[in-house]
């Protein structure tokens, strides 16, 4: 897949990236998670996003990193493209970088590197050096320490044709306007607010159409419910959702740092395809909040 091929893939439908599973002894388990992968693909996501942030990258170590993007692109050959997360200190960034193109990726999606804040000449640096390191189609995330500036992405945008999309987590709405009316077209560009619903319809009206989904991950069927009348501007639809799930959702998960990965988990779990419990230093959901979530799922339905 070229990244333009790429690109047009991310440009519409729901996009998702899945968790990663661990056994009780948080060491990888490769058939569980080929199993997840075969059954959130049905549900008709456009893109998966293998060892992404839900799928916590930051804690996997190089060897099980390969393995996770290699299951995800066997599992999923022929029928959802997979976009791998990549992150880190530069010179990690491009190892991580070059080995999901050498496992057959179609995509990379650039996750902050860490710690330390960064000039706009090192973010640049740091962005145009994993770009040229592969061939596949790359998708920088502004998010956290990194956050890129409509001036930065310009020459980006001109140095590295592989530079195919903008996913932002910040929220910052000058900043989005300012890149959207310099690139333009140039990018796709991706909703990835934490639990992106309830941002969906102010995105929109910034030229941010399509989002990744976490939900998906433990709900798909409300996941793409919820797309499905977002894109057909079913508001009835989409507030009705808000109420009766995200919202009471965001209460939850919003009572510990971290519970935007662990809240996912244990949705999982809740529906019977659980992926283990989180890595330290991100903890599991106390037991009373795991039975208020049950009680929201519940209320939803047959997934």
């Amino acid at each position: 897949m070229s990244p333009q091929d790429l690109k047009l893939a991310l440009s519409s439908g729901l996009l998702s990236f899945p968790l990663t599973d661990f056994d009780t002894q948080l060491r990888f388990e490769p058939a569980g998670y080929a199993a997840r992968l075969e059954w959130l693909m049905p549900y008709g996501a456009s893109v998966l996003f293998a060892a992404g942030g839900t799928g916590e990258f930051f804690s996997l170590e190089p060897v099980e990193y390969s393995q996770v993007v290699k299951t995800a692109v066997e599992t999923c050959r022929g029928r959802v493209p997979i976009v791998a997360g990549a992150g880190g200190g530069t010179t990690l960034a491009v190892r991580y970088a070059q080995e999901a193109e050498r496992m057959g990726a179609q995509g990379i999606l650039l996750l902050p590197h860490y710690l330390t804040e960064a000039t706009q000449e090192g973010l640049v640096a740091h962005v145009e050096a994993v770009c040229k390191a592969v061939k596949i189609g790359v998708i920088v995330y502004n998010r956290g320490a990194c956050k890129l500036t409509a001036a930065s992405l310009l020459p980006l945008a001109e140095r590295c044709p592989n530079l195919i999309g903008f996913k932002d987590g910040l929220g910052d709405i000058e900043r989005i306007v300012q890149i959207r009316q310099r690139l333009g077209d140039r990018f796709v560009y991706i909703g990835g607010m934490p639990t992106h619903e309830v941002y969906a319809n102010a995105y929109q009206a910034l030229g941010v159409p399509v989002y990744s989904s976490a939900v998906f991950n433990f709900v798909p069927r409300t996941a793409i419910e919820f797309y499905n009348a977002y894109a057909a501007g079913d508001a009835a639809t989409t507030g009705r959702l808000l109420d009766e799930f995200f919202l009471p959702y965001l209460e939850i998960r919003n009572r510990g740092q971290g519970y935007a990965v662990s809240i996912v988990k244990a949705g999982a779990a809740v529906v019977g395809h659980s992926a283990g419990p989180v890595r330290p230093p991100l903890s599991d959901l106390k037991p009373a909040e795991v039975e208020q979530l049950r009680a929201l799922i519940q209320r939803l339905g047959p997934q």
